[in-house]
């Protein structure tokens, strides 16, 4: 099972290999309380653990083992060149090579490593991908999920099971540098890849939460009204048109911050301009958000639907249902994707 434990939402996701392909077997979305889990930190563990315990029940889900992940501040991913090593001897060595590079102590983190193949720059070197999460953020995690009941058998990172969605439904095989945008409630995960290989990632603090939070102040809605209004979906009279101004003035400063990561890899990096942008998470229901980063970016943008390329059962999960969810669901179906014995 993949399971997205996000600061709003919490999704599962199962995906069976079969024969004809992946098939969805499985997909469900609940909320978490406000305040529950704050900038990745969990809050409330018991009251997360029940909301995790409730959604399984309610799915009749019964495996166990789930794959996990974690993002936010506490999770440091760079591709650094090193001297080329087999991998038994990278093993043995990588707490040392990845010292000068991790800005936390290095006995407070777990650390993960893949190589990439030889530098471009050195034929002596190779590209090695180097991911460090704090420790404590890891056994919180963890314990979570064992409180709901659950074996969690990968942990993984957001960014990273997003790509691993995109890759299995895109189907791209131009060499066109695309950017992955997971828009989330308290922060936004930017990947830009050509085919496989990532060439920068960024987050950043800016997500819906400002947005709705602006909202709230200025009408005393609930949580839900909000999402509403800034989707449009929803209008109160006369402050119809203050929301419309804090919406564009949120979404204005957010795609400004994403432009800035696009301008900073295009002059610094020599693979070129970002030729398609593809976005997901809650930032897409907000109103005029795709449109002006479209325009600021000046790139198409479309939304990713990860359920395109898997076999699904209209039945069981009706089109406009999975059109609605398409766009929260892509880190849960990569998590679902991932195996117990994956590197």
């Amino acid at each position: 099972m993949g399971l997205d434990i996000g600061s709003s939402l919490v999704k599962v996701a199962e995906i069976r290999e079969t024969a004809k392909g992946p098939v969805l077997k499985k997909f469900g979305i609940t909320r978490t309380d406000p305040g529950a889990i704050v900038d990745g930190v969990i809050e409330d563990v018991e009251g997360v653990a029940n909301s995790i315990r409730t959604l399984f029940k309610t799915h009749k889900i019964k495996e166990k083992n789930v794959a996990i992940s974690t993002g936010g501040y506490s999770v440091v991913i760079k591709t650094i060149s090193l001297p080329t090593l087999s991998e038994k001897v990278l093993q043995d060595s990588i707490r040392f090579e990845a010292e000068q590079y991790i800005p936390y102590d290095i006995e407070d983190v777990n650390i993960d490593f893949q190589i990439l193949g030889p530098s471009t720059f050195s034929p002596d070197q190779m590209n090695v991908l180097l991911v460090a999460v704090k420790k404590d953020l890891v056994a919180s995690y963890m314990d979570l999920t064992r409180r709901a009941g659950l074996n969690p058998c990968i942990i993984d990172v957001d960014t990273f099971a997003l790509q691993n969605i995109h890759g299995a439904v895109s189907n791209d095989t131009s060499e066109d540098v695309v950017m992955l945008v997971d828009a989330g409630h308290s922060k936004t995960s930017l990947n830009i890849l050509r085919g496989e290989t990532s060439l920068m990632m960024r987050e950043n603090s800016f997500g819906t939460a400002q947005i709705l939070n602006g909202i709230i102040e200025a009408t005393g809605c609930t949580p839900a009204e909000a999402e509403a209004m800034a989707s449009g979906q929803k209008t109160i009279g006369a402050a119809n048109q203050e929301v419309r101004e804090l919406c564009s003035e949120g979404v204005e400063k957010w795609c400004s911050e994403i432009a800035g990561v696009v301008n900073t890899f295009q002059s610094k990096s020599n693979d070129g301009n970002v030729d398609r942008l593809v976005l997901c998470g809650g930032g897409t229901f907000i109103r005029g958000f795709a449109k002006t980063l479209a325009s600021e970016i000046q790139v198409d943008v479309s939304i990713l639907n990860p359920f395109s390329g898997l076999i699904v059962n209209q039945d069981l999960f009706p089109g406009k249902t999975l059109n609605q969810m398409a766009p929260l669901a892509p880190i849960a179906l990569g998590l679902a994707l991932r195996k117990v014995d994956d590197k």
